[in-house]
């Protein structure tokens, strides 16, 4: 049975996408999109059909009957249909339109409402469209209606209302003012424009009803832009919270594998980064397809010490077990030693907590927590296939019987151009990161931007290159990173 779901895909921060819009694109046949939503929410169905739709001032890539007449063919070729909207679909997003057509041809439709722009751009920007004491009302007004058929009544908008909210609003911004002070409204009622709002690249304007239109033009802000005029414009100073934040306006880019980027990027967004997700590795099987790791845990009580370097090799260590239908008890007869607590978490999920932990995440502090401990004593190290030497030599020197087996291997993940344009900062999490990253990209572009690394090995790799990291981790794990990060843009 064909169905067409109209979904909000919200006003631009994919966070404030709803729960149930997410399940339904994850679920879709086809995704119709337009150019006001997130691209970054199409991720999270790589095998739909999609088909972009968008308008933008004076370019359409369909017309409005155009794209209406596409939903009702496509409901006989798929089962479940999104027409995905920014914002939400029945403020401006003509989605009763859509509605209404779907219906007349007796099609399955629902809708999915979204977070409006209207309270969403000026809640970001610190601006409550109500206020006790300063706006009992508010009106939600297209600026696209500035003709003389246009039915908005300026008469009673302009002094009938608290507070007034115009979406489309840019190219008529003149217009907009001259009819509300014309019909009443105080020429000095504060106003602003927000433009990209909920976004990094957030950029706001305030000004009084009178000058605003010729500001905007100076400072040749363009849409998406809202126009909100009323007294609550006031609060901003006071209740600004988004465009403050130590990393807003940040474009960063994190290099990593694609499930460690986003966890990377996640904390970098809460202080107010736009993040470049650019997985710049992938972890596949190793060249022996587990022959050596698969024959240790076969022979798992004989070592006295196993040794994790990182938490890929945690992972894909216990998955190895789990294939043996084998779990944290095979390793009851070993001392368990980690380097970095993002390992010991990872540790931690399987059901284990390290024996050892070194304060400094390197390989030299575990040999030295270790090293009265391992004479003529077996040690398996289930790692990545090519890793540092410095660890099982040292070992071998202390007369430990070592056996170093790979769990997995990393290869470049990077097969299209990379656009380093507006980025303010590259972030490296590991060697392999930099040189997988370096071989890809032209190395004269990433001196130019600033750079991150994890720690003082991943340091070292970018100064083989002859780049300086700008910033290096004190602590060598993500949040230590996050934190080195936000103290140098403070």
């Amino acid at each position: 049975m064909s169905k067409v779901y109209l979904v909000g895909a919200g006003p631009g921060d994919i966070e404030l996408l709803t729960l149930k819009a997410k399940r339904l694109i994850e679920q879709a046949d086809v995704i119709v999109y337009d150019r006001l939503a997130d691209e970054k929410i199409l991720n999270f169905n790589t095998t739909a059909k999609k088909i972009y739709v968008g308008k933008s001032p004076g370019q359409h890539t369909m017309k409005q009957d155009e794209i209406s007449k596409l939903l009702i063919d496509l409901s006989f070729k798929y089962e479940k249909i999104i027409r995905l909207k920014g914002g939400d679909p029945f403020v401006f997003g003509r989605g009763g339109e859509e509605a209404l057509l779907l219906a007349e041809n007796k099609i399955d439709f629902e809708i999915v409402p979204g977070v409006t722009s209207a309270i969403a751009v000026p809640s970001y920007a610190g601006i409550p469209v109500t206020h006790r004491g300063l706006a009992k009302n508010f009106a939600v007004i297209t600026g696209h209606e500035m003709n003389d058929e246009s039915n908005i009544k300026w008469d009673k908008l302009s002094t009938g209302i608290d507070t007034l909210i115009f979406l489309m609003s840019v190219a008529n911004l003149t217009e907009i003012t001259k009819k509300l002070i014309d019909n009443g409204r105080d020429r000095l009622t504060p106003a602003a424009i927000i433009h990209q709002g909920t976004k990094s690249q957030q950029k706001i304007l305030i000004s009084t009803l009178e000058k605003i239109a010729e500001e905007v033009k100076r400072e040749k802000i363009i849409a998406p832009s809202i126009f909100i005029v009323g007294e609550v414009v006031r609060l901003r100073e006071k209740l600004k919270w988004f465009d403050v934040k130590p990393l807003f306006n940040k474009k960063i880019l994190v290099t990593r594998t694609r499930s460690q980027a986003s966890k990377l990027c996640e904390q970098l967004k809460e202080f107010g980064a736009e993040c470049l997700e650019i997985p710049a590795i992938k972890i596949i099987e190793p060249t022996d397809k587990y022959l050596a790791v698969d024959k240790a845990i076969d022979r798992l009580k004989e070592f006295d010490f196993v040794i994790f370097t990182s938490e890929n090799g945690v992972k894909e260590f216990f998955k190895r077990m789990q294939i043996k239908n084998l779990d944290a008890r095979s390793l009851s007869n070993s001392k368990i030693a980690v380097i970095g607590s993002e390992t010991a978490a990872e540790l931690n999920r399987h059901g284990i907590i390290a024996d050892f932990i070194p304060k400094e995440f390197r390989a030299e502090a575990i040999i030295e927590m270790i090293e009265s401990l391992v004479e003529n004593k077996k040690i398996l190290i289930p790692r990545a296939e090519v890793a540092r030497s410095i660890l099982p030599d040292a070992l071998k020197e202390l007369n430990a019987v070592v056996e170093v087996v790979p769990v997995y291997k990393t290869i470049p993940a990077i097969d299209k151009p990379i656009d380093l344009n507006g980025v303010d900062l590259i972030t490296f999490t590991s060697s392999s990161t930099v040189i997988n990253f370096i071989n890809a990209v032209n190395i004269e572009s990433i001196k130019k931007i600033k750079t991150a690394a994890i720690g003082p090995i991943t340091a070292a790799t970018l100064k083989n290159f002859g780049i300086d990291a700008d910033i290096i981790a004190e602590e060598y794990t993500i949040n230590g990173l996050v934190k080195a990060i936000v103290k140098n843009f403070k």
